[in-house]
């Protein structure tokens, strides 16, 4: 059983982010596993939850700030989170080095998410807001409410 990757075999670049796919999981509705650079003061999703999935964070290199229900923490090598359906959850890298995560969904939103967020970011000009809210409403991504 091949593994599935993205059509060059290059990571998928979301602004800032990129994303490499090790394991396509929408083919199956199963596990979904890739590979997250975040770079130092990276633009990054806004906190959100998912309706349909679980998603676990685990760093590689560097070390990521990683939030879930507002228990905020930065994650370094060898440490990981979880965060459950349903949960509010945010990643940065306040730090000065890039940060590398494992990141396992299940089941897979897969590469495709991916592609239709890069098609928003990666056109130089100031992201379209509703392009984007539609595109995570359409994988189950629900952006937490402002702060009040």
């Amino acid at each position: 059983m091949g593994i599935d990757k993205t059509e060059s075999g290059e990571p998928i670049q979301t602004g800032q982010l990129s994303i490499r796919y090790l394991l396509d999981g929408t083919a199956t509705g199963g596990m979904g596993v890739f590979e997250l650079t975040v770079l130092p003061g990276a633009h990054v999703p806004p906190p959100h939850s998912h309706t349909l999935n679980e998603e676990y964070v685990y760093v590689l290199e560097g070390v990521l700030r990683y939030s879930v229900d507002g228990t905020a923490r930065d994650l370094a090598p060898r440490e990981w989170m979880h965060s459950p359906r349903g949960s509010v959850h945010h990643f940065s890298n306040p730090h000065d080095v890039p940060a590398l995560a494992l990141i396992v969904l299940t089941p897979d939103i897969g590469m495709q998410y991916f592609r239709d967020v890069a098609a928003i970011f990666n056109t130089g000009d100031v992201p379209d807001r509703a392009r984007l809210m539609d595109v995570m409403s359409r994988y189950g991504l629900v952006p937490a409410a402002p702060p009040q």
